[in-house]
């Protein structure tokens, strides 16, 4: 796939970046150069391969989810600006 001069011009402006005029014919080509990059990646055949989250095969560690409340009730507490009957009390936003 080829981007012309326009196409760049487009894809310059939507990104928000100042290209001038004699720059555009070489994003242009290195737009280009990218297209036909990923287009040789679609030729790839990967039935069978599993995604990859990282190049070297690792789990994560995993923890018992266990909902608690912290038993840190009083410091959390304790930096509110504002705080009644074990909440934090904020003004009334909404009428």
């Amino acid at each position: 796939m080829s981007i012309d001069i326009d196409t760049a011009r487009k894809v310059a402006h939507l990104a928000r970046i100042r290209v001038p005029e004699d720059k555009l014919p070489g994003l242009a080509e290195q737009l280009s150069g990218i297209l036909s990059f990923m287009e040789q990646l679609n030729e790839v055949d990967v039935t069978g391969v599993e995604p990859m989250t990282s190049v070297t095969p690792m789990r994560l560690k995993r923890r018992t989810d266990v909902v608690t409340d912290g038993n840190i009730q009083a410091s959390i507490l304790k930096n509110a600006p504002d705080a009644r009957e074990g909440f934090f009390a904020v003004p009334k936003v909404v009428e």
